[in-house]
């Protein structure tokens, strides 16, 4: 099985032993651009679990184009680090490919100490908020030589390949595009003039490092950007590139800027690999397929069918490194989850901090984060099977300790159950089926329909106590918040319960939201109707839009801040604010809910009282922490420690982090 992902390849002369990807992703892990052992460490991992091309990056060669905190390759001075962490992606088999990076018009003058952005021409960015400076063309000249000087430099530093990045809008792109370019020399204007940046910059890089030595560019497939380059033209411009020299393409979607999501669970798996169909029809080198690419069914397909060589997977590949090694021996169960959540990885790098991840803990702290095997074989009781509790359960029998798991309900999960309902999030589901296989890989024992008490905990005398009972949904102090219309947002998305034409939501937290946008979707039309309904024409797009988004119920959501979802992602807000705009949900904020009789919300915003009627009202004000045995183990004189939501009610995240340093520091 998957025999096709596990085929060689060559890119140039240099052998790849498969056709799997780990692609640059920025991680923020110094503050000074440094190599560090967390660097070292994290991509060692990653060459470890299997991948045939592991790549570094984002990689500056120069301080006029900055991001956020990339690695920087500016010296000679700093090629002993890089050397060292290419050596280490190169000792556990993969080969380590390096990707330089000018930001142009989405560098920051913040990070560059005031100094102004340079880009093709002075045009406002949209992603960066600033115009740049219009290069002059002795400035380009100087660019392509810093490009130039950064691949001999990771060259000399050990690396097999150089990659160019040519998408999300960086610099390479603003040239490419008809929005951000607007020349009038030789460098704007026509189709060959606006390519001659990057033609002119692969031509010398071809001739500085040899021909036999490996240069790859990552494109934007279709830029995304009304006006800009479509998956019309972007055939020509990589026809252009095999023609300068290079010598793979690594397809991607479009800009940072985009109003299409490109890494969030609307995007189906694979979806993005129509534009690397594209690309492969136009060149003869190997193309990459990218975004979304979750299973090792996908992958394999997309390859079978021609529509690319390779497979890039990134946040996969930070989800569970050993995805190749573990696809390869046929142990698909016990792959470690990618739920496209972006939480730990595009919300932290958005927001300037560090990468870290939602299902895997050690992303990092590859060094640090160890689960050992036990030398004192000790009987674990974990209390509670949402992921805090699956989580400590699967790592405590990983150690080589006896488990043994209860859960009051007759399903583990625990709000898994609940957070994986909304639209574009069932991938959480896939996190449930992976405990699940580890439960049965470690035969953990599980009991089910059991609410533990102390009693219980005495008579078995378990060495330890792990406590995760979770949370409820809070009840805000609103008169008749338990009035027979209001049912709380989790019984809601457990339940399903038959709704009428008027929907009142308390709360504009991600919670709300996410419930507003499953209620707007119910009754809309369906994919499999809609393609049918498409193909063969039998409505209007206008009409297709209309049964797309309307389904004829009126949702409002009151929200006591300013805002609705603070509590929402930065790499993700937009898409489920956009959703619910599309959805004509009415949002009303800086409303303080006051009471609720017969479906009648009384609510007061700038001063004054308002009324509004539902056939429902949905309770989507938080949750609290449940706490009826964590406040009574002590009372047993058993070693214990509370996780979770049981502290204090927060995220996924948190929940899986707690349970897996629960273990290792036990």
């Amino acid at each position: 099985m998957f025999d096709i992902l596990f085929e060689p390849i060559k890119i140039n002369k240099t052998e790849i032993k498969n056709r799997i990807v780990y692609p640059s992703f920025s991680l923020l892990y110094s503050n000074d651009g440094t190599i560090n052992d967390r660097y070292i460490e994290y991509f060692r991992e990653r060459a470890k679990g299997g991948a045939g091309i592991v790549t570094v990056g984002s990689v500056i060669f120069d301080n006029t184009g900055m991001g956020f905190n990339a690695m920087e390759l500016t010296c000679d001075e700093n090629i002993p680090s890089f050397k060292k962490l290419s050596t280490a992606i190169k000792d556990e088999g993969a080969k380590a490919w390096l990707q330089l990076y000018h930001a142009g018009a989405y560098a920051s003058s913040k990070i560059m100490k005031g100094k102004q952005p340079i880009a093709p021409s002075p045009v406002f960015s949209k992603y960066s908020k600033e115009t740049p400076r219009e290069m002059t063309v002795d400035e380009i000249d100087i660019i392509h030589e810093g490009f130039i000087l950064g691949a001999e430099r990771a060259k000399a530093a050990g690396f097999e390949g150089i990659e160019l990045i040519g998408s999300a809008g960086y610099l390479i792109t603003q040239f490419l595009s008809p929005l951000t370019n607007i020349r009038t020399d030789k460098y704007g204007g026509s189709f060959e003039n606006r390519t001659r940046f990057v033609r002119e910059l692969i031509e010398k890089m071809r001739k500085r490092l040899g021909p036999d030595f490996p240069i790859t560019i990552r494109m934007a497939g279709n830029d995304f950007v009304p006006g800009s380059n479509t998956d019309l033209e972007t055939p020509l411009i990589a026809k252009v590139y095999e023609e300068a020299g290079i010598d793979a393409i690594s397809v991607t979607g479009g800009w940072h800027e985009s109003h299409v999501p490109q890494l969030s669970r609307e995007l189906p798996r694979g979806g993005f690999s129509y534009l690397a169909k594209a690309i492969k029809g136009a060149v003869s080198i190997p193309v990459f397929a990218s975004n979304r690419i979750a299973d090792p069914y996908t992958a394999e397909q997309i390859i079978k069918n021609g529509w690319a060589d390779m497979i890039n997977l990134a946040r996969i590949l930070i989800a569970d490194p050993f995805w190749p090694q573990k696809v390869k021996d046929g142990l698909i169960n016990e792959i470690c989850p990618c739920v496209a959540c972006s939480q730990g990885c595009a919300d932290e790098f958005f927001s300037n901090r560090p990468v870290q991840c939602l299902v895997n803990a050690r992303v990092g702290f590859e060094k640090e984060r160890n689960i050992s095997k036990t030398k004192s074989h000790k009987n674990i009781m974990v209390i509670g099977a949402g992921p805090g509790g699956l989580e400590a359960a699967y790592r405590a029998a990983e150690a080589g300790h006896k488990v043994e798991l209860f859960e009051k309900s007759d399903r583990i999960g625990g709000q898994l159950l609940i957070a994986g309902v909304p639209p574009y999030k069932d991938e959480l589901f896939e996190l449930v089926r992976f405990y699940n296989a580890m439960i049965n890989k470690f035969k953990i024992k599980l009991h089910l329909n059991n609410e533990v008490t102390i009693e219980q905990i005495n008579k078995l005398k378990p060495d330890f106590i792990i406590s995760a009972e979770g949370a409820v949904a809070a009840k805000p102090p609103i008169e008749g918040i338990t009035d027979s219309k209001v049912i709380s947002a989790w019984d809601f998305l457990r339940d399903d319960p038959r709704l009428g034409k008027e929907i009142g939501i308390i709360g504009g937290g991600a919670v709300g939201l996410e419930t507003a946008e499953y209620i707007a979707m119910k009754g809309t039309i369906d994919p499999e109707t809609l393609y049918f309904l498409f193909k063969y024409k039998a409505e209007s797009y206008e009409r297709l839009h209309e049964l797309l988004h309307n389904n004829h119920k009126r949702i409002t959501i009151f929200e006591m801040t300013s805002k609705v979802g603070n509590d929402v992602g930065k790499s993700t807000k937009w898409i489920l604010l956009n959703n619910i705009a599309n959805h004509n949900v009415d949002i009303i904020t800086g409303a303080k809910v006051l009471s609720v009789k017969d479906g009648e919300i009384v609510y007061e915003k700038d001063g004054g009282k308002h009324t509004k009627k539902f056939d429902t009202v949905i309770n989507a004000a938080g949750s609290v922490s449940v706490r009826k045995l964590a406040d009574r183990l002590h009372e047993t004189g058993i070693p214990f420690k509370v996780i979770g939501d049981s502290n204090k009610p927060s995220t996924i995240l948190q929940a899986v982090h707690d349970g897996f340093m629960a273990v290792m520091d036990m």
